[in-house]
């Protein structure tokens, strides 16, 4: 599977972004899809997740009720819409793929390249 992300950029704080990450190589049925992301001196930090048949969600709460990810199956594409961007929502956002519905980085095995998003204060 290649994961490519997309949209990131620089926005004020209370913003909006939306990321897109573009799968191709095998069909996503049986993967779960998410998105994490890694600030500079961090460790990385899960932000949310769906199954791609299901379309069940979760969150991390740092994001709940701001950020939601949902799927495009007609072009094998994630998106993750974020709102009321904060400052310390600055980081290099990663998509991911895995075989289980997990927020374990370690456990995701095909991941992007990132895409940077700077929220200015």
């Amino acid at each position: 599977v290649q994961l490519v992300e997309s949209g990131g950029g620089v926005v004020q704080t209370g913003g909006s972004l939306r990321l897109s990450c573009a799968a191709s190589g095998r069909t996503l049925s049986s993967y779960a899809m998410a998105w994490f992301r890694q600030a500079p001196g961090q460790e990385r930090e899960f932000v949310a997740r769906i199954s791609w048949a299901g379309g069940s969600t979760f969150y991390a709460d740092s994001v709940t009720g701001r950020f939601t990810i949902s799927r495009d199956k007609a072009k094998n594409t994630v998106y993750l819409q974020m709102n009321s961007l904060q400052p310390e929502d600055t980081a290099v956002y990663s998509c991911a793929a895995a075989l289980i519905v997990t927020t374990g980085a370690f456990e995701y095995d095909y991941w992007g390249q990132g895409t940077q998003v700077t929220v200015s204060s």
